[in-house]
């Protein structure tokens, strides 16, 4: 399942980055999912990538700044660069 908003009970305990196309960690480039009743915001503030979603019915979304993307706990994914970009992912929980 996917969803364009965060539940509103869900609150922000982390964050990380920014990150560019030379310090994008390599666990970010590859197949991965969020931990249960964890959501991510990523947030892209320059640039252009392509997020990946590697679900049943998975779509290639490309992002360009000013651009968000809410992604819910256990659903594959990665990101691909384009090119030049900044990005920070918010981790959120109940």
């Amino acid at each position: 399942m996917r969803a364009k908003r965060l539940p509103e009970d869900v609150r922000p305990y982390r964050t990380i980055g920014p990150f560019d196309d030379a310090t994008l960690p390599a666990g970010l480039r590859r197949t991965h999912d969020l931990a249960e009743d964890t959501w991510g915001l990523v947030e892209l503030t320059e640039g252009t990538i392509s997020f990946v979603w590697e679900d049943e019915g998975g779509e290639t979304l490309d992002l360009s700044a000013p651009a968000q993307i809410v992604v819910p706990p256990r659903v594959p994914h990665h990101v691909e660069s384009n090119g030049a970009f900044r990005l920070s992912i918010t981790f959120l929980r109940k």
